[in-house]
């Protein structure tokens, strides 16, 4: 018998490897089902859903040229319908998010950097919207110079002072 793909046909599971289980189709044929394709959920150990020696129903996924078998149980039983999901609420409040930089190698941030952020604050009152970003844009320019420079004469980095 010629086994087609898109066929549905019934096996007995002859091994159970930690990636998928062999199935026995009769007439010296061997096909695998994947572990991706046992079950609609999440498999983690394929002995949880199938045992040697059960009878499967089985969909033949495809048939390479070398005549090794991919078959799934997964699509031979309907899909469960997707749990309902909350509706979105669209009058929500909007979250309020504080910047926090991040600490790199767990070394605490020098006072001098919260001192920059507060004279900012301090600084950007009463400032139209392109007033506050060019001063960011500023700011943070001479932030990344001295992150650049400080970077540089501790590696020894391109164009750093030889002294």
């Amino acid at each position: 018998m010629a086994i087609e793909v898109g066929s549905v046909l019934e096996g007995t599971v002859t091994g159970i490897t930690k990636f998928g289980a062999f199935v026995d189709l009769g007439n010296k044929q061997t096909g695998l089902v994947h572990i991706s394709e046992v079950a609609n959920e999440y498999v983690e150990n394929i002995s949880d859903f199938i045992k040697e020696a059960d009878t499967v129903k089985v969909k033949v996924l495809s048939v390479d040229e070398k005549g090794k078998i991919s078959l799934s149980i997964k699509q031979t039983s309907p899909k469960p319908e997707a749990a309902p999901r909350a509706p979105k609420t669209e009058n929500r409040e909007p979250r309020e998010r504080e910047f926090r930089p991040r600490q790199h190698d767990g070394h605490a941030r020098s006072a001098h950097d919260g001192n920059r952020r507060n004279s900012f604050e301090r600084k950007s009152g009463g400032m139209s919207f392109e007033d506050k970003m060019s001063r960011f844009l500023k700011d943070s320019e001479e932030r990344l110079t001295d992150l650049k420079r400080n970077t540089e004469s501790k590696r020894g980095g391109r164009g750093g002072r030889r002294d």
